[in-house]
């Protein structure tokens, strides 16, 4: 790629200047280099987050968010290598669904599950887009670290509400937003940056590029809530237990004990 179509995306994506394209260019700009990322990168790099955890030192067999799944129909958003419908598998539910904008994924969780013996419908496709997902089906749509993707929130929150059966549970996990506005100097939490600046930016990894947004948890509340979705439980708290017993001394340990790095909510259908 030239050096004048790096500076276009970036001006694109920069939320903070308020300059850019139309809309519609600046979704194909991120859906194009984040599937990029991970057809080409994927779990090579950034380690997935897979079922039975939601991120960091936040477990479902600690929170039991799900319960008994048995006979129960499921779609995952942003399903990566297929690991967490395996759990999901294992435990006896009667359809899995997913949808992953990268064809490596999916690739890679269709060969996962059939060594697993496991039955799975898989899309490639953004998860802000039609792309033949049943409606008024599932008992549960999930998503484990991949929500903060889209590039419509809103938009995306009212397609899994149409997936969902009425009182369906809509349960997602994504890095909590305040995560990234404190950095660590010399041993100290530090606020480095305005947490109500929402906008999309570049991170280079592992000699490639993402694109994510960052939003206040405020915004991802007001869309569940602008979607017909009624909130039961968020979790933002890190199982204390949990880090005692790994003994886990590093940066992300220390951040756990005093701020959370991980957000999970457990939304239902009205």
């Amino acid at each position: 790629m030239d050096k004048n179509s790096l500076n276009r995306r970036s001006i694109i994506v920069d939320g903070e200047n308020g300059v850019g394209s139309s809309e519609d260019l600046k979704k194909n700009v991120v859906h194009k280099t984040n599937s990029l990322y991970w057809d080409t990168k994927g779990n090579d790099f950034l380690k997935a987050i897979v079922l039975p955890y939601y991120g960091a030192f936040i477990s479902e067999e600690r929170c039991q968010l799900f319960g008994d799944i048995s006979g129960k129909k499921l779609l995952e958003v942003g399903c990566g290598n297929g690991q967490s419908l395996q759990y999901q598998g294992e435990r006896n539910a009667s359809e899995l669904w997913a949808v992953d904008i990268s064809e490596r994924q999916i690739e890679e969780a269709a060969q996962h599950l059939k060594s697993c013996g496991i039955a799975a419908k898989l899309i490639c496709s953004p998860m802000e887009e039609e792309c033949g997902i049943p409606t008024d089906y599932f008992d549960y749509v999930y998503s484990i670290y991949a929500i903060g993707w889209t590039t419509d929130l809103e938009g995306t929150f009212r397609r899994i509400s149409s997936y969902l059966k009425k009182d369906g549970l809509f349960i997602f996990s994504w890095s909590h937003p305040i995560h990234r506005w404190v950095t660590t100097e010399n041993d100290r939490f530090v606020i480095n940056k305005s947490y109500f600046n929402e906008g999309w930016y570049p991170v280079a990894v592992d000699e490639g590029e993402l694109l994510l947004a960052d939003r206040m948890l405020s915004t991802y509340v007001n869309a569940l809530a602008k979607a017909g979705f009624v909130i039961e439980l968020m979790i933002e708290e890190s199982d204390y237990e949990f880090m005692q017993l790994r003994d886990d001394n590093s940066d992300m340990a220390k951040r756990a004990k005093m701020l959370p790095l991980t957000f999970v909510i457990k939304a239902r259908k009205l």
